[in-house]
């Protein structure tokens, strides 16, 4: 335990120069392990594949799940591709702090968000960042984000098993990574990359909460029913195989792509449509496996 007396983070702190290294260190753990203390489930959302619509299933399930009354933050860990603010239509640029530290932003319905989206100036520049500037940053928006009491806490997560997965589920500490949700569609590249993120969750002791096979099917806009444009039940069957629950199928629905461009949760604005019950019928999954668990 850090034998620091602040409260901020040592970039904030007048006394910095006075610390060691091993100080520093101590300090943020102990700010690190103070935030993680006030969050009940901690969950990655992952894909091992690009374009499968992981933020989608991110947001969706976030706002799902906060719609109910659950208390909910969504930490976007996609460095060079920050998605989430825009899909919550939050267009502020700068990282406001007190004396309890970084203040996330909030989306009109009160998710608390935090994302390297809002510290570029521009929308169009790229970030390039290697591993270690990465992982600094992950660290930061986890122990000086004033995250509060929350229910959830959802990490979306770039596609693959590189450095953003593996700074989170170091972060927060083997064994407490509470699950994670990996997003996939019926295509077989695709599949074959889930696996792998199955394969490193089981690696680094994170429980699995189940494949999500997105974009399965189409939804007919004259018709409502779901009309198959490719395969469909890989995602299924792949969980089978894997041993790991399979979440459910989310077909496709146009305006998924609409809502999220107009920064308005699909769920929240769209109802009783396949693909608006596909999504609620997973949030109820992953509330089985966790909130309901504890009672």
């Amino acid at each position: 335990m850090s034998s620091c007396s602040t409260d901020g983070s040592c970039n904030s702190c007048s006394s910095d120069s006075n610390c060691s290294p091993d100080e520093k260190k101590q300090h943020t753990q102990a700010m690190l392990t103070a935030r993680l203390s006030k969050i009940k489930y901690k969950i990655m959302v992952m894909s091992g594949k690009g374009g499968v619509g992981k933020s989608t299933v991110s947001v969706s399930l976030a706002a799902t799940l906060n719609a109910l009354g659950f208390s909910f933050g969504i930490l976007d860990a996609d460095i060079h591709g920050p998605n989430i603010p825009k899909m919550f239509g939050l267009t502020q640029k700068g990282v406001l702090s007190d004396e309890n530290g970084l203040l996330p932003f909030e989306s009109e319905e009160g998710l608390k968000i935090m994302s390297v989206g809002f510290l570029v100036r521009d929308d169009d520049d790229a970030v390039i960042w290697r591993a270690p500037v990465k992982h600094g940053m992950i660290e930061q928006f986890m122990s000086e984000v004033e995250w509060g009491d929350l229910d959830f806490l959802i990490i979306d997560l770039p596609p693959g098993t590189g450095d953003e997965p593996l700074s989170v589920a170091h972060i927060i500490g083997k064994g407490n990574v509470d699950g994670t949700v990996i997003v996939t569609t019926p295509q077989e590249v695709a599949l074959l990359d889930s696996r792998k993120s199955v394969t490193f969750a089981g690696k680094l002791d994170i429980p699995v909460y189940g494949i999500v096979e997105n974009m399965s099917g189409l939804v007919c806009p004259h018709c409502s029913e779901t009309v198959d444009l490719f395969k469909s039940g890989g995602g299924e069957k792949a969980a089978k195989e894997m041993n790991v629950n399979f979440l459910g199928r989310v077909p496709i629905d146009p305006m998924v792509v609409v809502q999220g461009d107009s920064g308005k949760p699909y769920v929240l604005e769209v109802k009783d449509t396949p693909t608006a019950n596909a999504f609620k019928a997973i949030a109820d999954n992953i509330l089985s496996q966790t909130i309901k668990a504890e009672k």
